[in-house]
């Protein structure tokens, strides 16, 4: 493709917002090279081009900083959780979780409460970023507040202004520690051992705020670490006073050592999984290894669901015949359970082990659904850049795809994908298009292509072998996506692509060629399959972006051309005059000037050449609608 230098008024003008990325400077000082250049009366095309490379740093600051963002959730994560296995001083752990949940949520302050079931309330234990000392020493009853509320249901509960929200108890005690600290949108969630709720994690902020989904996960997760801390911290303390109670019995003492050694030593290994991310299974081997006896993990679908109920609404792992299971939850959503075999007799550290290695397997799964939530994210926002011809740098989209694995240089073909759902309720298509989605991504990541929602179905972007059709490709996709999701899949294919980080729009034409594949499909009655233009013999003409004609015509009389080429034969001009004279060999000797047996001998090898159903009607009809293409283009598709 022909190069063209810069246009003057772009030259240059991504150069200001690169060294405001590289010093990560904020938001606000994206403006300043556009109001610079206002001031100084640059053309207006310089000041579009600075509008159009301030929108692309910003929309790269963004993405910087959402990376950030995760990246520093799961650090936070996985740091509280290595604090735990080493836990020596519960106050500086309760004090770290407090101070990354501020920092983490991006909130004025954090604090934690703990309940008094002495005097039948809940009081402030640890705070981050509270300027108020009446507040810092406030006492809720419970079901009083937010916090009493959430102490007393074990139901996490927010507010965007908690002055004005009804659905709480006011007390003014609690409004004057509240005003005082000027808190106005706050979160709370309750921090539990099995079914009892030990006090409440909170976090606010000082302006209205509405906190998100995500969010809310993130501080129960914290909030389940904490629990983990605090029982710890007792569980070490009951043990020092059993032991100093136990001071004549030897034998019993060594026995418990030996117990907090073990207690001890899967709480190390646990640790370790989670900072070298490990996966679930391989929590499942540790736990195995140190109770000498067989765990694994079961998912929804497999795990005993009586068992695993009954487990995640108490707490702690239940015994099931021979077997013991403990739920993996995380904020009330189940995920699986840790199944320990064959060893009925569990004491009750092993089974404190079995609940502590579900917890950690808990916190894996949700790191790592994050991750690749953002991984798809980010692998749809780049197909819709390609597709909506926006971000037309070929080195940026170049780098983008190479960290998602994928090579825009290489030749790709773009399909359509849509479910056919015929009579299902809206939220069963809701629910198939999302496993829809979910397959397709997992097949491009697999594939080293990229996948993205569209038009209410799904459109993928999969690089093309050497030895692979369109065609091809297209059924295998909707065979994969139909099998993964239980439902018929129909894919329409475009013709192979190249070049897609430097041709504007040639993936949206791509795109809009498949989606007349996947149309035809449907209109001919067969949803479900997965086809392109070349599929379509004629009607290929039509769907086709570009008029392949000398490929049409190879396709469909390629063979019998060749054959005349190579042996010096005259089955062209005998296929044409015997259409011409009505398929009638009598009519057709005579157009030809040859015997009748001349003309049965040349049928009989154009029919092995094109195949037994070349005199069927649809057939026919391709046939000479090649044989005239032939004809018309002349030498120039010979």
């Amino acid at each position: 493709m022909e190069q063209h230098p810069p246009h003057p008024a772009t030259d240059g003008a991504q150069a200001p917002f690169l060294e405001l990325l590289a010093r990560g400077a904020s938001a606000d000082a994206y403006e300043q090279p556009v109001l610079l250049a206002r001031a100084e009366g640059a053309t207006p095309a310089r000041v579009a081009a600075l509008e159009d490379a301030k929108r692309l740093a910003l929309a790269v600051r963004e993405e910087m900083e959402g990376r950030r963002r995760r990246e520093a959730e799961l650090s936070a994560l996985f740091e509280t959780a290595h604090d735990l296995a080493g836990l020596r001083d519960l106050d500086a752990v309760l004090q770290a979780i407090v101070q990354r949940a501020r920092s983490l949520l991006g909130t004025d302050v954090a604090y934690l409460t703990l309940n008094d079931p002495v005097r039948g309330d809940t009081y402030m234990r640890v705070t981050e970023g509270s300027v108020a000392a009446r507040f810092q020493q406030l006492r809720l009853g419970m079901g009083e507040g937010l916090g009493g509320l959430v102490a007393q249901t074990a139901r996490p509960y927010v507010t965007a202004n908690y002055g004005q929200d009804v659905r709480f108890q006011h007390t003014r005690t609690i409004d004057a520690g509240v005003q005082d600290e000027g808190l106005v949108a706050i979160l709370g969630v309750p921090l539990s051992l099995g079914p009892h709720v030990i006090g409440v994690l909170f976090a606010a902020d000082r302006r209205d705020r509405v906190f998100e989904r995500e969010q809310i996960a993130l501080l129960g997760s914290f909030a389940a670490l904490a629990a983990a801390a605090i029982d710890t911290a007792n569980l070490l303390t009951e043990t020092r006073e059993a032991l100093a109670g136990l001071e004549r019995a030897n034998e019993i003492i060594r026995d418990r050592s030996g117990v907090i050694e073990r207690a001890s030593d899967v709480h190390d290994r646990l640790a370790e999984l989670v900072l070298r991310g490990g996966g679930v299974h391989d929590v499942a081997a540790a736990v195995s290894q140190v109770l000498d006896s067989t765990v694994h993990f079961a998912d929804t679908d497999t795990a005993p669901a009586e068992a695993v109920e009954v487990s995640r609404t108490e707490g702690h792992a239940v015994r099931r015949g021979e077997d013991w299971v403990a739920a993996v939850a995380a904020g009330g959503e189940l995920l699986g359970a840790l199944v320990l075999r064959g060893h009925p007799g569990l004491d009750p550290v092993d089974q404190r082990t079995l609940e502590r290695a579900a917890m950690v397997t808990s916190l894996l799964l949700l790191a790592r659904r994050s991750a690749s939530e953002a991984e798809q994210r980010v692998r749809g926002e780049l197909l819709d850049d390609l597709l909506d011809a926006r971000d037309r740098d070929p080195r940026l989209l170049r780098e983008r795809a190479a960290r998602l694995h994928a090579d825009l240089d290489a030749t790709h073909v773009v399909l359509a994908a849509r479910l056919e759902t015929a009579g299902a309720d809206a939220e069963q298509v809701a629910a198939a298009r999302r496993r829809l989605w979910s397959a397709a991504d997992h097949l491009a990541a697999t594939r080293h292509g990229l996948a993205a929602a569209r038009d209410g179905g799904t459109v993928l972007l999969l690089p093309l072998r050497a030895d692979a059709t369109a065609s091809g490709v297209a059924a295998h996709v909707a065979k994969r996506l139909s099998a993964a999701t239980h439902e018929r899949v129909t894919v329409g294919a475009s013709a192979p692509v190249a070049d897609l980080a430097t041709r504007a729009g040639a993936a949206a034409v791509a795109y809009a060629e498949a989606q007349r594949c996947l149309d035809a499909l449907r209109l001919l009655g067969r949803a479900g399959e997965g086809a392109a233009a070349e599929d379509f013999g004629f009607l290929g003409l039509l769907l086709a972006d570009s008029r392949d004609i000398g490929g049409f015509v190879t396709r469909t009389i390629g063979e019998v051309v060749t054959y005349d080429e190579r042996r010096g034969t005259d089955l062209v001009r005998t296929l044409d005059a015997y259409f011409a004279c009505g398929m009638s060999p009598a009519r057709t000797k005579d157009a030809l000037h040859v015997h009748v047996n001349t003309v049965a001998q040349r049928l009989e090898r154009i029919g092995r050449l094109l195949g037994p159903d070349w005199q069927e009607p649809a057939r026919t009809l391709e046939i000479q609608l090649a044989l005239r293409l032939h004809r018309l283009a002349g030498p120039a598709l010979r």
